[in-house]
């Protein structure tokens, strides 16, 4: 199936979507903070990206930013998994590039018909 970068600082929530993820057949590639997943994007260029918002240093928008804007990553798509419930939430990591923007919890149902719908080519909110 499709290669998965997970960005997030939490290990509980990377260890459930990880598992959500590969019993549907995906790769998994973890992250714990924006400038690795940034770094490990570049580097192994997935098939999307799951991203956090709220992490320390390089912050879920600043990542996806760089992400969606990079020349050599704007290709992937990057789907928001956050707390972060407000509009103007919503509206900005549109604004940043997001493909997609999920609201933990997440269950596995929505995770893999976002994923799916992404990769498809078609945006999810």
């Amino acid at each position: 199936m499709a290669r998965i970068l997970i960005v997030d600082d939490s290990p509980t929530e990377t260890y459930a979507f990880q598992g959500m993820l590969e019993k549907h057949g995906h790769e998994v590639l973890t992250a714990d903070n924006g400038a690795d997943g940034v770094a490990l994007a570049r580097q192994e260029l997935p098939d999307i990206v799951l991203m956090d918002i709220v992490m320390p240093g390089l912050n879920g928008f600043q990542a996806t930013r760089q992400l969606t804007k990079g020349a050599d990553t704007a290709h992937i798509p990057v789907v928001i998994v956050t707390t972060k419930d407000q509009e103007t939430d919503r509206v900005w990591g549109r604004r940043q590039g997001a493909s997609g923007y999920l609201v933990k919890p997440v269950s596995e149902e929505q995770l893999s018909s976002t994923v799916d719908a992404v990769l498809a080519g078609k945006a999810q909110d």
